[in-house]
């Protein structure tokens, strides 16, 4: 098991790595090296050989191996990102880059989005050197750069360009499950991800006849767009079932004693109260229109007009959302895909994900653990590219209030002490068994 060492050296690793400005502000404005040199040198630190790789320079991405005992099992991939979304620091009680440690909390950007789990990484593999411990399966561990834009930088040139480091991966788990979500009748759910909705960001243009403002003109190409994008905001998306999602909702059906009526899923949600807030995101494609840009003159009329949209679709379904996109756009708007990534499933009747299961309900026997299908997407996208299975599974125990979704990428990101010494423990046991 994980020893006291590890349970300091989280905390403190958090901390440090969150002091570590590396905000992505998207087209290239981040540099990852320092966090990646700060990993590197903890993983050095455990006996490992750390490789760093740059697509772009101060873009780094870290790849170690930690052999295992049994050269013919399959190896397993643990990843997180070293980069972060933007913080406001006029909105926030914190720096948000202070890392400070108060009240046995560790605030800051990257507190749940994925420092603390970069942190665990490195404790774990830190507490097995110092033990002389060697997992059954090879172990890769690797931070990479990129994860809040395109990822071109990170896992897609990794996948891409250095394939070589995950030879024998056939699984991985990375960011976003196995989390405390309190459902405000005394239970506590446990969901691991064992699924992604597919990423389709989409760039609308719509073209018409320039003008003068004081002009009738039926060729309006804000009025286009304007339609365009109120068609795509309102239009209600069938339901779609994956085997994720239905397994996410027949667990939590029987943890409820409800009928698992997946004929009837809008009613079973209803059912199933605040739990329904882990499913009903994934139960449909999406697709929300996000930012406008036309015009340079309040009595100018454009002669085009843009916009662009946050689509999500599930596995299966996106040959349904381009078709649908189609519909709703209309013949005098153009849509492209301005970043698209696939939709994710992975077996929730596998060993892996039993193993999962098994180390959360060792440390936390009061918790109920269900599959879960995660409503955006992480780094498993890009190395699906190789044959990676990937899963959710940053492990937290969290006490009742704590809006773990809400700070992702939300004011005051903040982290427990008791829930990263709880995430060392789970992701240690779930390593050793896996």
């Amino acid at each position: 098991m994980a020893d006291q060492q590890a349970m300091d050296e989280v905390v403190r690793f958090t901390s440090e790595l969150i002091r570590i400005d590396t905000t992505n502000r998207g087209g290239g404005d981040c540099r990852e090296r320092p966090a990646a040199e700060y990993a590197a040198e903890q993983l050095a630190g455990a006996g490992l050989e750390p490789v760093l790789l740059e697509r772009t320079e101060g873009r780094t991405n870290v790849v170690a191996r930690v052999e295992g005992t049994d050269p013919a099992a399959d190896a397993l991939l643990v990843h997180g990102h070293l980069d972060v979304v933007p913080a406001e620091a006029a909105d926030w009680s914190v720096d948000p880059f202070s890392g400070e440690i108060r009240d046995g909390v560790v605030w800051g950007r990257g507190a749940v989005d994925m420092k603390n789990m970069d942190a665990m990484i490195l404790g774990v593999v830190r507490s097995w050197a110092r033990e002389g411990f060697r997992p059954r399966r090879d172990i890769v561990v690797a931070f990479t750069a990129d994860e809040e834009d395109s990822a071109e930088d990170g896992s897609g040139f990794l996948a891409d360009r250095h394939s070589e480091l995950f030879e024998g991966c056939t699984e991985g788990v990375g960011e976003s499950g196995a989390f405390t979500f309190h459902d405000g009748g005394g239970r506590q759910i446990y969901p691991i991800a064992a699924g992604e909705r597919g990423t389709g960001w989409l760039r609308l243009s719509a073209r018409g006849r320039a003008g003068h403002g004081s002009k009738v003109n039926r060729e309006n190409a804000v009025t286009r767009l304007a339609a365009a994008i109120t068609r795509i905001g309102e239009h209600r998306w069938p339901l779609r079932l994956t085997p994720t999602v239905r397994a996410a909702l027949t667990e939590l059906a029987a943890l409820y004693g409800l009928d698992a009526d997946l004929d009837d899923v809008d009613g079973l949600l209803t059912k199933l109260g605040p739990a329904a807030g882990l499913v009903e995101a994934t139960v449909r494609n999406s697709a929300n229109p996000t930012m406008l840009s036309a015009g340079y003159k309040v009595n100018v009329i454009p002669g085009e007009a843009h916009a662009y949209v946050d689509g999500r679709y599930l596995a299966g379904f996106e040959d349904e959302f381009r078709t649908t996109l189609d519909e709703l756009t209309g013949p005098d708007v153009d849509w492209s895909f301005h970043h698209r990534e696939v939709a994710l499933q992975a077996p929730v009747d596998a060993p892996t994900f039993a193993a999962m299961r098994a180390a959360v309900e060792e440390f936390a026997p009061e918790g109920h653990v269900v599959p879960y299908c995660m409503s955006g997407g992480t780094d498993a996208k890009q190395f699906s590219r190789l044959g990676i299975t990937g899963y959710g599974f940053a492990p937290l125990k969290l006490p009742e209030g704590f809006d773990y979704q809400a700070l992702f990428h939300g004011v005051d990101e903040r982290v427990p002490v008791e829930a990263l010494h709880f995430g060392v423990k789970v992701l240690d046991r779930f390593l050793r068994t896996a």
